[in-house]
């Protein structure tokens, strides 16, 4: 029987939504077929009847595989009317039924409570326990703290246990969400004294609760003039309402205001602009009233002057929209993925997710899926913080990335560039980059730039000596070390950062060429090369090289596939090699299937103790019953796990096409082989690429420290 959760509550306004999502993740780390079931839902909801946002993130972002419609019981109107022809019993009933659909075909359940919200439902605490005892689920509430002192806060998360447990449920644990951050240790202390279960407190957070524009525009019915997605999912944290003349108006802008203004007010339109363009300071957008529409050339310089910035237009006047506005909360949906990453980042922070992991006595799967090991990276990463360098800090990309691994706290960030440059395209894209503060236990990122740093003819001096044998001269290095990969590659030399990830607006070559001259290979280690990890649906496979060496010799392959090795278990692989070939044992001959045979033969006599195939072909490789005919008896035939390719040519290609074919994530490329660890990412690279590729280089960062260590 799977194992399910039940996450309920005790009234509205809870944030209950971040916890749902927190306990989510929680379940895909440790199983391969996890769901979600909604029992009761609002008629009216994402894409129609019977829709609900937080199923419809958590059915997205997890790649869940059962049926949209299986996911949900009744709506609160077929509920109602079932339940007062034929009673509670026949209701819990066909609710039973349907969460055992779901639970047929998982590994895990987790099961999302009424909402308090308009349901009509007699007696809503009472009828959430009862179907998590009909489901057989664990409970766990939570109970919203937002304007509550410390002592109400406890009051209620001990009431809210009591009246759980003595309608019979299993309580997991309880959460108390929403709290004022001044006081969530001491409601934390309080509780670990006071309940016999784990409490976990998790503080309010204003990037939540914070509406944004699509939302607002979504709800007002306003018509989108101008903007682009990045715009529109900017967080509204504050209103602005126009009415002054503009140099007063101007001095009422703060970070992250909605302008609402009438749209006849073209100065205060450009005004607004104008000052988000200079980041003095930038807004979220401009929502213009009275059914106004500025003229087209003034539109035309709004749109110059901030590009991507939404203008929306609404009919009504200030005094309607502003009640319409004034009462809206943001919400966690497909549509707003930072606001995921935020409510995450909060969970795992303040949850012991390894406790409450062992409470609900899940089991970990033995297959990887793609999910798992992206969780895997993450999880690892956190464990012991380390401090990575990112070159491209005005790339969108790189920004959206640094957002996610602060919020998830990964890893320390530094992000080179202009600092007012960085700054400026972040605060357009709606993200924030927090001042470091000193002893703070959450990630931090510095921005600095390597033209202005006082760290620049440190580096100078120091490349100067390193390629003194080139001719290199400090007045030269000065100008070399002022480019950001150089300077990246100075302060992982210098351990000023424990790792680089860069190439999303840079060639590989630019990416590596410092860390050759600077960083080097480990000792004994002939070649710098790569893999990818390959995740297909069922396990995690790797390959190498597929990115840096075009004709590698015998003993360069043999070296490939030692590193590939050891890369696949340090990240959890068990290393099965073999070593690819057009031909397969010794039914084929020739200067590539020697070349191969001769790698075989060398990685055999360097690390015996390594299980090694070559050549072989990839079906045989991969595929038992061809592995039986071509190679039987063999203990990596159609077991590989680790698969070298004979060159440049053949892995990339191969990658790409199992990439593609396949629908496989591939995680890479991963540098081996160099003293310190530097990756390169593809230009055509995404935001969740670059978040493993920062959490990969992090893991190898902590192999570093304990290889030293030793």
């Amino acid at each position: 029987m799977a194992r399910s959760v039940y996450v309920t509550g005790i009234d509205r306004g809870d944030g209950r939504q971040a916890v749902e999502l927190g306990v989510m993740e929680l379940l895909t780390r440790q199983v391969d077929r996890a769901g979600v079931f909604r029992p009761l839902v609002h008629a009216h909801g994402p894409g129609g009847a019977g829709g609900d946002h937080v199923v419809e993130l958590l059915r997205t972002r997890y790649r869940l595989q059962l049926p949209a419609a299986g996911l949900y019981g009744l709506t609160y109107e077929e509920a109602a009317a079932l339940q007062a022809a034929q009673g509670q019993d026949e209701l819990v009933s066909a609710l039973v039924e349907r969460f055992h659909a779901v639970e047929r075909e998982c590994q895990a359940v987790l099961v999302l409570g009424t909402d308090f919200a308009g349901t009509n439902i007699p007696d809503e605490l009472a009828f959430n326990a009862r179907l998590a005892n009909e489901f057989g689920a664990w409970v766990l509430p939570v109970v919203g703290g937002q304007g509550e002192d410390p002592q109400a806060v406890v009051a209620e998360v001990r009431n809210a246990h009591r009246a759980y447990t003595d309608l019979g449920c299993s309580t997991v644990a309880m959460i108390a969400n929403r709290v004022a951050p001044g006081t969530r240790e001491q409601v934390r202390e309080v509780l670990a004294q006071k309940l016999p279960v784990p409490a976990y407190v998790i503080p309010e957070e204003p990037a939540l609760s914070a509406p944004t524009v699509a939302q607002l525009v979504g709800a007002t019915g306003a018509e989108l003039l101008l903007g682009d997605a990045a715009g529109l999912a900017r967080d509204v944290r504050s209103f602005v309402f126009g009415g002054a003349m503009l140099p007063a108006f101007l001095t009422a802008l703060t970070e992250g205001a909605l302008v609402v203004t009438p749209g006849d007010r073209a100065d205060l339109l450009i005004g607004s602009l104008a000052a988000h363009a200079a980041g003095a300071p930038p807004i979220a957008g401009v929502l213009l009233t009275l059914g106004l529409q500025p003229g087209p050339e003034v539109m035309a310089l709004a749109a110059r002057l901030a590009p991507g910035t939404p203008v929306a237009a609404v009919p009504e006047g200030s005094w309607l929209t502003a009640a319409a506005l004034t009462h809206l909360e943001g919400r966690i949906g497909p549509d707003s993925p930072r606001k995921a990453e935020i409510a995450l980042g909060l969970f795992e922070l303040h949850v012991e997710v390894a406790e409450l992991t062992r409470r609900i006595e899940l089991v970990r799967s033995e297959r990887v899926t793609p999910m798992m090991f992206e969780h895997e990276l993450l999880e690892r990463a956190r464990g012991s913080r380390k401090h990575i360098v990112l070159p491209e800090g005005t790339d969108d990309r790189v920004l959206r990335a640094a957002e996610v691994l602060l919020r998830r706290n990964i890893c320390d960030l530094t992000l080179l560039g202009e600092p007012e440059a960085v700054h400026r395209r972040a605060a357009a894209l709606g993200i924030e980059l927090p001042a470091p503060v000193e002893g703070a236990d959450r990630a931090q990122v510095r921005v600095v730039d390597p033209a202005t740093s006082p760290l620049r003819r440190r580096f100078a001096e120091l490349y100067a000596q390193l390629r003194a044998h080139k001719g290199m001269t400090v007045e030269a290095a000065l100008d070399v070390v002022a480019d950001v990969s150089y300077f990246g590659t100075l302060m992982v030399q210098e351990g000023i950062a424990d790792g680089m990830v860069s190439g999303a607006a840079h060639s590989t070559a630019a990416t590596i060429r410092p860390a050759f001259e600077v960083i080097k290979t480990s000792p004994g280690v002939a070649t710098v090369s790569s893999v990818f990890f390959m995740c297909l649906a069922d396990r995690v496979l790797v390959y190498g090289d597929c990115a840096v060496n075009p004709d590698p010799d015998a003993a360069q392959l043999a070296d490939i596939a030692i590193r590939s090795a050891e890369t696949a278990a340090r990240f959890g692989v068990e290393p099965r090699v073999a070593l690819l070939s057009y031909s397969t044992g010794t039914s084929g001959s020739g200067a590539d299937v020697d070349k191969v045979r001769r790698a075989t033969e060398l990685v055999r006599e360097l690390r015996p103790e390594l299980l090694v195939e070559g050549p072989i072909q990839y079906d045989a490789a991969v595929d038992a019953r061809v592995a039986a005919a071509k190679l039987p008896g063999s203990a990596v035939a159609g077991r590989a796990t680790v698969l070298v390719f004979p060159d440049l040519n053949t892995g990339n290609n191969t990658y790409k096409a199992v990439q593609r074919s396949a629908g496989a994530v591939a995680v890479g490329p991963v540098l081996q082989g160099l003293r310190k660890p530097v990756n390169d990412l593809s230009r055509g690279a995404l935001v969740e690429d670059i978040v493993n590729t920062v959490a990969i280089t992090a893991i190898q960062a902590q192999g570093a420290d304990r290889e030293a260590a030793r």
